[in-house]
């Protein structure tokens, strides 16, 4: 029996902080995994997916490492971690190379050389990439190939989605990382881990967009014919929400958040006219009463203009009649009661809502749609054991492939 493969991960979020330790058995044919050490913390110097304040955001990294190490009693020193916020860019890109032996086929160093083609798109100096993910290959006139392995030819093309991001947004992560004794071996792209958590492949080939609502910001990935073609980070999150009902109910901002988690509703009418509820406000005004049926029409009005914004990035990255499938929600914003209704009403689109699922281990906590980047993360590190085709953090650079192809093989 093969000796298990423990993988480490980091998901840095406006609200919490979560590491996760996982196990791989490496010869079960499932590939599933198990839940070994959890560290979850609220979260400090983190605003809408970006380090605002260095001590702060280590110091939350730090302690959520020690608990995870404290439950696992593993000891780690590299890491995978997200990323996130509005300074995210992508763009899908061609790579050619000629297949270096075609009496044997295409090889994975054939699909490192179209992969590293099809990186050398024009990125400003104040960014880099951070993955390169092949969404369909062509093996000479053969088009759509899925895996090219061994494939027979002479000439071999990739369309890859590449996303970048601002370099100060990956250097702040790092010093965080290594303020806390680790090691980041990659980064990944929130929306991308979260996918990994709750779409079935069935949706992944259909066409369907992934909504992850957190704190600060909602991300959107576009997938069809089982890969990932669009990607968008919106700077509207569950922060809004709560924002909005503090200043039209002019209340502090930790008692909004507690009136949504308790009684909000973004649908008014599911909601009674007469549900009075009585809350500390600001100043003299010990109580305040606030009627629910206000607090919905509030929730509901920031709850479409979320949707009518997502629905313009699906028009604006031109796969919006490729999505039979619908939407998947998922996220700790997306558990709020009548959201879905919403959704559907603005989408005028199939939509479920998701949280990670079939976990083992310890996962009480993690059963949640709060969880899904970080229980994403896990999943995205266990296929190919850490080795999958996006542009990695190690001295050698380029691309690990051989591990992810692998597993496609017969």
């Amino acid at each position: 029996m093969a000796e298990p493969k423990t993988i480490t991960v980091i998901d840095v979020g406006d609200t919490k902080t979560v590491t996760l330790v996982g196990e791989a058995h490496l010869d079960d044919v499932e590939g599933a995994f198990e839940v070994t050490g959890v560290g979850i913390v609220p979260s400090k110097g983190v605003k809408r997916g970006q380090i605002i304040n260095v001590a702060d955001a280590t110091a939350a990294i730090r302690e959520s490492l020690d608990g995870a190490q404290r439950s696992s009693g593993a000891k780690f020193t590299h890491v995978i971690m997200s990323i996130d916020g509005t300074h995210i860019a992508s763009q899908n890109s061609h790579g050619t190379a000629p297949i270096s032996r075609g009496d044997q086929g295409v090889s994975i160093d054939d699909i490192n050389r179209a992969l590293e083609a099809a990186q050398a798109v024009t990125v400003p100096n104040n960014r880099e990439i951070i993955h390169v993910i092949p969404c369909h290959f062509k093996v000479d006139d053969q088009n759509g190939v899925r895996n090219p392995i061994g494939m027979l030819g002479y000439r071999l093309e990739v369309q890859a989605h590449v996303v970048t991001a601002m370099t100060t947004a990956v250097q702040n992560l790092l010093k965080c990382a290594h303020g806390a004794n680790v090691e980041v071996s990659e980064f990944v792209l929130a929306n991308l881990a979260s996918a990994e958590a709750v779409l079935t492949p069935t949706e992944r080939e259909m066409g369907v967009i992934l909504v992850d609502i957190g704190g600060g910001t909602t991300d959107i990935a576009i997938y069809t014919d089982g890969s990932v073609w669009h990607t968008k980070v919106l700077d509207v999150g569950a922060s809004h929400f709560t924002s909005d009902l503090a200043m039209v109910l002019r209340l502090p901002m930790e008692v909004a958040e507690k009136l949504k988690v308790s009684y909000g509703h973004a649908n008014p009418d599911e909601v009674p006219y007469d549900h009075p509820i009585v809350v500390s406000g600001f100043g003299d005004e010990q109580n305040n009463v606030v009627q629910r049926r206000d607090m919905a029409d509030i929730l509901r009005a920031r709850t479409e203009e979320l949707f009518g914004l997502i629905e313009q990035e699906v028009k604006r990255s031109g796969y919006d009649g490729l999505l039979p499938a619908g939407m998947v929600v998922t996220g700790g914003g997306s558990q709020l009661t009548g959201l879905r209704e919403v959704a559907r009403d603005v989408s005028q689109r199939p939509v479920r809502m998701a949280r990670p699922a079939n976990l083992r281990g310890l996962v009480d906590a993690l059963n949640s749609p709060s969880y899904a980047t970080a229980v994403g993360l896990l999943h995205w590190g266990m296929q190919g054991v850490i080795a999958r085709p996006s542009k990695r953090r190690n001295k050698g650079g380029g691309f690990n492939l051989k591990g992810w192809f692998s597993n496609l093989l017969p």
